[in-house]
């Protein structure tokens, strides 16, 4: 019985660590048979789970929706990961999930093994969270965008004054906002989105393919929306210092970094106002070159001649 028991135990993590699982597949991680397969899944039906079966060939197993919340699995690393989650939400940028978050957290709390326990409050110590005013978003609205990315499903919704249509691939958090990756059907080309604009709830649309990804990457799309095509000016600095070096004080929503050789890198910025660029640069700390555009160089002389006569005596 013990075994059985573990065995359910392990059959229930794999089932809730991907969406789909082959029987065989199951059968061979378990060490069974696809016949115990076959009864485990009978069992997990009757303490509640709904585990949902595929016909077909090589047939197979996902763990459906149910009419309440299962008991969920969470290693030691995941089980950490959601207890700070869980209280950094209680001071940011989601609207109304604060009490809910402490709730949860409560109940986790209460189970961690003291070891756990210790890893958390250690983590937590060391964080001093520093909110301002900003945009919040609703968490139904990033629930349902995350189902919809999951599930590969398109959706409608309204946004500066226009309904898109378009398949969502990725929700992004910038520290202070979120924004929604995805494919504009009307545009035919990739766009983000600013989730707090949205200005109705997604309507649900047939069920995509997933597309390609953007030929420099999502990180490089994604960077690049959120750091340059928005603005006014379009920056290229060359620091002469080692990438590396550079991005450990080079946030990766302030800019687009990349290697140009072993002692220098390329930095690709956009902005509104070149004088919050030339700043931008000029703290990093390292020697650089401007290579675009040409009146960032001026924006910086001007910043020298400000920083030279502050810094005179009398």
């Amino acid at each position: 019985m013990l075994e059985t028991s573990a065995r359910l135990l392990r059959m229930l993590s794999l089932l809730q660590s991907r969406r789909d699982w082959p029987g065989a597949e199951l059968a061979e991680h378990l060490g069974v048979t696809t016949r115990t397969v076959r009864r485990d899944v009978d069992r997990l039906r009757d303490l509640g789970y709904p585990v949902e079966s595929a016909t077909g060939t090589t047939g197979g197993y996902r763990l459906g929706v149910g009419a309440a919340l299962p008991p969920l699995l969470l290693d030691d690393d995941e089980a950490v990961a959601v207890a700070v989650g869980l209280r950094a939400a209680a001071t940011g940028t989601v609207t109304g999930i604060e009490e809910t978050s402490l709730r949860a957290l409560a109940k986790l709390e209460q189970v961690l093994p003291s070891r756990l326990r210790h890893r958390v409050d250690a983590m937590q110590s060391a964080i001093l969270p520093l909110t301002g005013p900003g945009p919040t978003v609703d968490p139904d609205l990033l629930t349902a965008l995350a189902a919809a990315c999951r599930a590969h499903e398109g959706i409608r919704f309204g946004y500066q004054q226009r309904t898109r249509r378009v398949e969502p691939y990725r929700l992004v958090h910038t520290g202070r906002r979120w924004y929604l990756l995805a494919f504009d059907l009307e545009r035919d080309d990739w766009r983000t989105f600013r989730v707090d604009r949205l200005d109705s709830d997604p309507q649900p649309g047939p069920r995509f393919t997933p597309r390609p990804e953007p030929a420099e990457g999502l990180h490089t799309y994604i960077s690049n929306a959120l750091t340059a095509s928005p603005y006014r000016y379009q920056a290229t600095v060359l620091f002469h210092a080692p990438l590396d070096i550079v991005a450990e004080h080079t946030s990766p929503t302030a800019g687009r970094l990349e290697p140009r050789d072993a002692d220098s890198c390329l930095f690709h910025a956009g902005g509104d106002s070149l004088d919050k660029i030339a700043l931008f640069v000029a703290l990093k700390g390292v020697d650089f070159e401007v290579l675009a555009p040409p009146e960032l160089k001026d924006h910086i002389r001007a910043l020298a001649n400000r920083l030279t006569r502050a810094s005179r005596d009398g």
